[in-house]
């Protein structure tokens, strides 16, 4: 996970609250909560896979502090 990843999400973010703001103003409010929701799915999918990654860093080095 670096910087290209982060980038990459404020980059989706921000595409998907213009569009969320785009749908609100043309009284589409039907579409408007469907990209709220596919926006919450993804972020919540990638915040998962960043918890991941960085569960198993702290296991790693508990492993490596265990065998000093």
């Amino acid at each position: 996970m670096g910087f290209e990843d982060i980038f990459r999400m404020a980059g989706v973010g921000i595409l998907l609250a213009l569009l969320h703001v785009f749908l609100e103003l043309n009284n589409k409010s039907e579409y408007s909560f469907f990209i709220s929701v596919t926006a919450f799915l993804y972020f919540s999918i990638k915040l998962l896979r960043i918890v991941t990654e960085f569960s198993k860093v702290i296991q790693d080095y508990l492993r490596w502090l265990n065998e000093m």
